[in-house]
């Protein structure tokens, strides 16, 4: 171990320092230790929230949505889409039709979004008809020939709808009579429940066929958009270019990062204040450091002033202090991180912090420990320590060995 080193754990160990300068020192490593910890959860949070949102969104919504550029829906999507499943890195396409329409049901009436699918394209790429809670997936109508339907559990609950009840759906778009557009209820046999561990979609989705959506909006055979699965959702905005392409000047595309601009922009906008504003506490442990070597400083003057005169430079002296800032630093450091770490992966594991999935669509707060979190975390807590230092060796740099020595 160097001159430098030897002397600062000299007097970072010391039995003899005064008490004050004893706590101090203490508290300056619980101070960084507590800020360490703050942003590993913090930090980790945030990220858990972003991956169990974009993980729910992608399991049941299409990466990339290809649409008509005008009103009048796809009619000659079969050929499309044969052509457009030729494309690298798309997974599967599926066609679907949208609308808005009223279920009731036992007395009691709600507003949802009706898709019509293609059964077994859907089931090959939509997770959420994949987690049925009760029934079955099954689209076949019943023997009076009444179509069947797929909701979700929370409007299930709502209406008070058990598996092969039936309830009816309205649409907005009706017939056409000399009274004007009147609207034309269908009956339909629920035939599965399914619980897609997201609020919105458990409880304002249900799922009938192409063929009952096309009845019910009466159209004829269109499909209203084409949802594409890619192998790797962080390619959708390359592969929509590819598909605009592909498709003709006729179609437009959104990707999942788009419909959910807003949402992500959000939580970065959290994690990066929750960064800022936590961070604080590691400026505040290491003003604590600074008055721990300022006080060093006083308490060792006579010390300094010896190692001076025997020769000591002042690059060396400056170089003590700095090394018990960086010390002081890194034990907090080390401490916050496996404390940080351990609680973050403790709550994630045990689901510790349950949350109200209607307004946080998950019921639990998800925790992701990153590595590179870990590096600049690390890095910022060292660097305020070793920006600590800066003061106070430099006074004792410029401590004249003279001035000291002709009192003691």
């Amino acid at each position: 171990m160097k001159f430098e080193g030897w002397v600062a754990l000299r007097y970072l160990r010391s039995p003899f320092k005064p008490a004050l300068l004893r706590l101090v020192t203490w508290l300056s490593i619980v101070g960084v230790a507590a800020g360490v910890v703050a942003l590993v959860i913090s930090l980790s949070m945030d990220s858990g929230f972003r991956r169990a949102i974009s993980s729910r969104l992608l399991e049941v919504t299409a990466h990339v949505n290809l649409k008509p550029k005008g009103e009048e829906g796809i009619r000659d999507w079969r050929p499309l889409v044969a052509r457009l499943a030729k494309t690298p890195g798309v997974k599967s396409i599926a066609p679907a039709i949208y609308n808005t329409v009223l279920i009731s049901a036992n007395g009691q009436a709600q507003g949802a979004v009706l898709k019509g699918v293609d059964p077994q394209l859907e089931m090959a790429s939509d997770q959420a008809l994949r987690r049925i809670e009760s029934g079955a997936a099954d689209f076949a109508p019943d023997s009076d020939g009444i179509p069947a339907i797929l909701i979700g559990h929370i409007l299930a609950q709502s209406l008070r709808l058990r598996v092969g009840q039936y309830l009816t759906v309205t649409s907005p778009q009706g017939t056409l009579t000399p009274f004007g557009l009147v609207p034309q209820p269908r009956r339909f046999r629920v035939a599965g429940i399914f619980n897609s561990g997201f609020y919105d979609y458990d409880a304002n989705w249900a799922f009938v066929t192409l063929g009952a959506a096309q009845n019910l909006a009466g159209i004829g055979d269109l499909v209203s958009v084409l949802e594409v699965r890619l192998y790797d959702p962080d390619e959708a905005p390359e592969v929509a270019r590819t598909l605009v392409r592909e498709a003709g000047p006729g179609y437009d595309t959104t990707t999942w990062m788009e419909q959910n601009r807003a949402l992500f922009r959000a939580l970065s906008l959290e994690k990066l204040v929750t960064a800022i504003f936590i961070g604080l506490i590691t400026f505040v442990a290491g003003l604590n450091i600074l008055v721990a070597l300022a006080l060093t400083v006083v308490d060792r003057a006579g010390d300094i002033a010896v190692l001076v005169a025997m020769g000591a430079r002042r690059r060396q002296v400056r170089r003590i202090f700095l090394l018990q800032g960086l010390a002081v630093g890194a034990v907090g450091t080390v401490i916050g991180l496996l404390l940080g770490y351990t609680v973050a992966w403790t709550a994630n594991a045990w689901q510790l912090i349950p949350l109200n999935p209607e307004i946080y669509s998950i019921s639990y707060v998800p925790f992701h420990t990153s590595a590179l979190d870990a590096v600049w975390i690390a890095a910022l807590a060292l660097g305020v320590s070793v920006a600590a230092t800066v003061y106070p060796a430099w006074s004792a740099a410029r401590l004249q060995p003279v001035e000291i020595l002709r009192y003691e």
